[in-house]
């Protein structure tokens, strides 16, 4: 008899002044959410996303319910933005495994990742619905370059709730020994694969999320950092009986007070963890470190220099990080008003708005001591109003572009996209589409 040996773990990161991810596992389901659209609008689609998919946790879930709970997923976050329209925007991805013995389903949307290791070979179940994967698969680019691609992070496919969003999965079966991990992408940006099958492989569950988050953190870790490890273990009747009974764990931002009191209208899990990101209320119970040490344990086992290390010191260190970095970012603006940026400047391009007009820039957005940061370089005949409710979006935070002629590539893209909205029949997520 299978059953599964789980925890999870999340961490706002050395950047970031709140967590926007979202995490949740039990003894049936593995979830992963990374929120968008800022303004706490990235924390709420996230932890909306996972409490939709968690009211379904139980053991005879299987892919197809799974695939449907997106769908209400979505529907429930276009109540929230009907509640509260300032909202509008926000989005998340969603990866999900549901155990259903001795299967195991995936279900995804954008690019947030799953993977398996097995007999010591690691494989990624997930594609990432990205711009820099559309151009990897078309040959244009390579894995390598997609990883420094300075529009690595463009979604193409999120759940906003502004339209049905195709949703990936698929079925395969699972053996024991596998080893499963599911994770945001603020994970993998820092994080490399053999780094993730070393201590994938090398670590039970719980020590397993201690050290990747810990390994993330030691690398600057910019981005929210969201880990949910899971091992698929032969037990006897008894003992599996025991470990289906667990009661899950809710990690970032879905197990935070302060967020479900902003979603009154949202049902979450009553077992949910305390706030991650608050070391003064008690430990958890499942799924996490009871004490220091284990965490520690699973640091000093791989972070060179960690020995004796206390969570109190720990946490100075994260400190004394967050203000080498306040302190570096300030600095390299004063030089930037001396002059010495320039020629950076003079090669930052995005795709925004003028005056309700697609428009390429040339520079940054935003000011600095009332001076503009960006120059207007072509204003197109695209209105935004033309185009897509999520590209609309899109367009609207800035897209940014490697030159002019990679400005130029996605102007076009939205020309067609625009296009396509004005014809006799719009696609789905046109404004002028109908419901």
């Amino acid at each position: 008899m299978f059953a599964l040996r789980y925890a999870a773990r999340s961490d706002v990161g050395l950047i970031r002044r709140g967590n926007e991810d979202s995490g949740y596992a039990s003894p049936h389901l593995l979830i992963v959410a990374d929120g968008m659209g800022g303004h706490a609008a990235g924390e709420l689609a996230s932890a909306t996303v996972v409490a939709t998919l968690a009211a379904l946790d139980r053991k005879d879930v299987d892919e197809t319910t799974l695939v449907g709970a997106v769908d209400e997923a979505g529907r429930q976050i276009t109540a929230v933005v009907a509640g509260t329209p300032e909202l509008a925007g926000m989005g998340t991805t969603v990866t999900a495994l549901v155990w259903h013995a001795p299967d195991m389903a995936v279900v995804h949307v954008g690019d947030s990742r799953a993977y398996l290791l097995r007999d010591g070979a690691l494989v990624q179940l997930t594609i990432d619905h990205t711009y820099v994967q559309t151009l990897v698969d078309a040959g244009r680019i390579t894995l390598e370059e997609a990883a420094v691609h300075p529009r690595r992070s463009l979604l193409m496919r999120a759940i906003d709730g502004t339209e049905g969003v195709p949703v990936d999965h698929h079925v395969a079966t699972a053996m024991p020994g596998d080893r499963y991990l599911v994770c945001s992408d603020g994970l993998t940006t820092v994080v490399t694969d053999d780094d993730i099958r070393f201590i994938v492989g090398d670590r039970e569950p719980t020590a397993a999320v201690t050290a990747l988050v810990e390994l993330a953190l030691s690398r600057g870790a910019p981005d929210n950092v969201t880990v949910v490890v899971a091992h698929v273990i032969d037990a006897d009747e008894l003992t599996a009986e025991r470990m289906a009974s667990q009661p899950p764990v809710v990690v970032g931002a879905a197990g935070e007070p302060r967020v479900r009191a902003q979603l009154p209208q949202v049902r979450f899990p009553d077992d949910a963890q305390p706030d991650p990101n608050r070391p003064d209320l008690p430990p958890p119970a499942v799924g996490a470190p009871t004490s220091e040490q284990p965490a520690l344990r699973a640091l000093n086992g791989w972070l060179p220099g960690a020995q004796s290390l206390t969570l109190r010191q720990l946490r100075a260190r994260r400190i004394i990080r967050n203000t080498i970095i306040s302190a570096t970012v300030t600095i390299l603006v004063l030089l930037a008003v001396l002059g010495i940026g320039r020629l950076w400047w003079q090669n930052q391009w995005y795709v925004g708005v003028s005056d309700s007009q697609v428009t390429i820039f040339q520079g940054i957005e935003g000011s600095f001591l009332g001076v503009p940061l960006q120059r207007t370089q072509e204003v197109t005949a695209i209105s935004v109003s033309n185009l897509p409710t999520f590209n609309a979006e899109l367009v609207g935070k800035g897209i940014p572009a490697s030159d002019i002629q990679d400005a130029q590539r996605i102007v076009n893209e939205l020309d067609t996209l625009a296009t396509a909205c004005l014809s006799r029949k719009p696609p789905a997520g046109c404004p002028q589409a109908p419901l």
